[in-house]
């Protein structure tokens, strides 16, 4: 079984349709159907049948997927234990973020690091929480870059997480409600502008308020991006509860106003997510060992909001 062909195997039962594995692997469409088949004709059994909700793995297609993934692994494992014996440094690495952390923070640091390291190829792929865990377990990218969720360390063994900074809750608010109230009390019966269920800010949000002893917060629109609820905050929509480095920018700018948050979950870990493998490509290697060592916990005065007012509960 050519490691082409699991690849090609995988991306097919992640989508459950052909046309949008080719695209995912950047494949024609008809090669992607030849190499299914060619496989399955190797294996001497159909590994798909049709359905109404796309392709379905039959029993031996899910017999075959924890293989076809650890073989996928032991390739690459294999690759990578012949450069460190070799001594090669160089290599490619492919980084996902989520779209903040990329602007906020990887946009600072990247350009750095290629000058550092010029013998290293980066790649950066964009996208939310959810799709970075499985790009990261499919072996699509090599390191994610995105906020904690709650029971990581136990959901998956093959992964492995390092928090890297401890970022700041804040509310924000429109300029004209500076002085408004911001006890837990207060808060109960606001109306919040928040991010979509699934979405790790809206993991946060719901767990700030939870911790909070909030159960229900009131919701006036559930958006699709940190921009967006900036945005609905400035005009009037609704409070927001958010990492301060999401909208660093509109603070700067004036549009909305930051305060502390009253709550005891008062920060988002903000870490770095990397399969484990017995040996690490010298390439990831290296970039692991910056990453952690340029970013560091915030110190208690770059948490210090800008715009908090004095009379707090």
């Amino acid at each position: 079984m050519h490691p082409r062909l699991l690849k090609t195997f995988l991306a097919v039962a992640r989508c459950r349709n052909i046309t949008r594995a080719a695209e995912e692997i950047h494949l024609a469409q008809s090669s992607v159907s030849d190499q299914i088949q060619t496989l399955e004709n190797e294996l001497g059994t159909v590994l798909f049948t049709r359905s109404k909700q796309g392709l379905q793995l039959t029993p031996a297609g899910t017999t075959l997927m924890p293989y076809a993934q650890g073989i996928l692994m032991l390739a690459e494992e294999a690759r990578a234990a012949v450069d460190v014996t070799a001594g090669h440094t160089a290599g490619s690495v492919t980084i996902g973020a989520l779209e903040t952390i990329a602007s906020a923070k990887l946009a600072r640091w990247l350009p750095d690091f290629q000058a550092a390291r010029p013998d290293i190829e980066l790649r950066l792929t964009v996208a939310g929480s959810g799709d970075l865990m499985r790009k990261l377990k499919d072996g699509d990218i090599d390191v994610a870059f995105c906020f904690d969720r709650d029971g990581f360390d136990k959901a998956d063994e093959h992964l492995a997480k390092r928090t890297l900074s401890a970022e700041p809750l804040i509310l924000i608010v429109p300029p004209g409600k500076a002085a408004m109230r911001v006890d837990l009390t207060a808060l109960g019966s606001m109306r919040f502008v928040v991010t979509e269920a699934g979405c790790i800010y809206r993991h946060l949000f719901d767990k700030a308020f939870a911790e909070a002893g909030i159960a229900s917060p009131r919701l006036a629109a559930e958006v699709g991006s940190i921009g967006t609820i900036a945005r609905l905050v400035a005009a009037g929509a609704g409070l927001g509860l958010v990492p301060r480095l999401a909208v660093v920018e509109a603070l700067d700018r004036g549009e909305i106003i930051e305060m502390p948050w009253p709550g005891p979950v008062d920060t988002a870990s903000f870490a770095m997510i990397w399969r484990r493998r017995r040996v690490q490509p010298p390439a990831v290697k290296l970039l692991l060992a910056a990453a952690g060592d340029k970013f560091a916990p915030v110190r208690p005065a770059d948490a210090r909001p800008r715009h908090a007012v004095s009379s707090l509960s």
